[in-house]
């Protein structure tokens, strides 16, 4: 990317988002001025088999041209890049590299390796940007921005379409900017004119971060070589052993072929493939219940203490899968929380006021 002069700017911008995301962005984008003096990398979560009507979304949006990221650019001023379905977008070397590395939270592209990407190729340089979104996604990766020399820039959760994503992003790094979505353009504006001193990048000295943005690269690395302690858990993506990466006070997971996992998303696709046997056993004891029904009935007067026993197996079958029914009505996912409802944004009329947001107490103000 061109420099501006001998100054030294925070001039690249990752931005991720997922459920409501897109709302979230065309505010964001609406916001950024025609001269905006940095690049723009948006990932946002949509399906592997769909294509992305994104870029067009975003141009229709505001002043900047957006298109969908080509593997080798070169990052211009002023552009959006849209990270394509079903490839991770990444920085390297100052030029923009998509891959098929594994998948992380179960998504491809996903928000987090754009994010450890940029936050080894800009180190100060760089601006991370949470929106919108049902989990915890982007939130390792903006504290590795962070880490690194970077600032962070939150969507105010009482905004969001869906408050988790910005709410685990501040969690994890509660000095961030906060703004509402229609804010986050100037406020990104701003901090990309601040003038920093000192040197462009800080120093990369991070094995695990190297390693892992290697991983999503496709680079011929497994997990099993960082010495990571073994979790104890299986990959829900291919059913591999999972180790253990990060302190036990933000853990996060990968599996040998690189697999990753944060807590929360870790216990939601178990809690999927729970209810999967759940309904797996349900149908054994139903088609036992019924096969043992029909074998009572086909025994003749003679063999009445073998048709007793097939009613009594066909029982057993009923009330063990009486079991499993109450199991699947209790157990839930862990990313759908019955107060989730009420959080989210309500048609006009149905008992809300369009247009009213709470506010993310001391957040709002813009930059400090």
């Amino acid at each position: 990317m061109p420099a501006r002069g001998t100054a030294v700017h925070r001039d690249i911008v990752a931005v991720g988002a997922s459920a409501g995301g897109v709302e979230a962005l065309r505010a964001l984008v609406a916001g950024l001025p025609a001269d905006f003096s940095g690049a723009l990398l948006v990932v946002l979560h949509v399906p592997r088999d769909a294509p992305s009507a994104l870029p067009a979304i975003l141009s229709r949006s505001g002043p900047l041209t957006a298109s969908t990221a080509v593997d080798g650019a070169e990052l211009v001023p002023g552009c959006i890049y849209v990270a394509p379905t079903d490839h991770h977008m990444l920085l390297l070397d100052g030029r923009i590299r998509l891959t098929r590395g594994p998948a992380e939270n179960g998504h491809r592209p996903a928000v987090d390796p754009l994010f450890r990407s940029v936050a080894r190729a800009a180190g100060r340089r760089s601006i991370g940007v949470v929106l919108s979104g049902s989990r915890d996604d982007g939130a390792a990766g903006l504290a590795s921005i962070v880490a690194h020399g970077g600032a962070a820039v939150v969507q105010e959760p009482s905004d969001a379409l869906y408050p988790w994503m910005p709410k685990a992003a501040l969690a994890r790094t509660p000095g961030a900017y906060v703004a509402a979505a229609a804010d986050l353009g100037g406020m990104l504006d701003r901090l990309t004119t601040v003038e920093l001193s000192g040197p462009t990048a800080v120093a990369v000295d991070d094995d695990t971060l190297t390693a892992e943005v290697a991983i999503s690269s496709l680079e011929p690395l497994t997990t099993d070589e960082l010495a990571e302690p073994a979790a104890g858990y299986g990959c829900p993506a291919c059913g591999g052993a999972l180790f253990q990466i990060g302190t036990e006070s933000a853990p996060r997971y990968r599996c040998r072929v690189g697999h990753a996992w944060s807590p929360e998303s870790l216990l939601d696709e178990q809690a999927i493939a729970l209810e999967g046997a759940l309904w797996m056993a349900l149908r054994a004891l139903e088609e036992k219940s019924a096969l043992s029904r029909r074998m009572a009935r086909s025994r003749t007067p003679r063999h009445n203490a073998t048709g007793a026993r097939f009613h009594d197996m066909a029982a057993d079958a009923e009330a063990a899968g009486e079991t499993i029914r109450r199991l699947i009505s209790q157990l839930g996912s862990t990313a759908t929380p019955p107060e989730r409802a009420e959080s989210t944004t309500a048609s006009p009329g149905c008992g809300s006021v369009a247009g009213q947001v709470a506010p993310y107490p001391g957040r709002l103000d813009g930059i400090d």
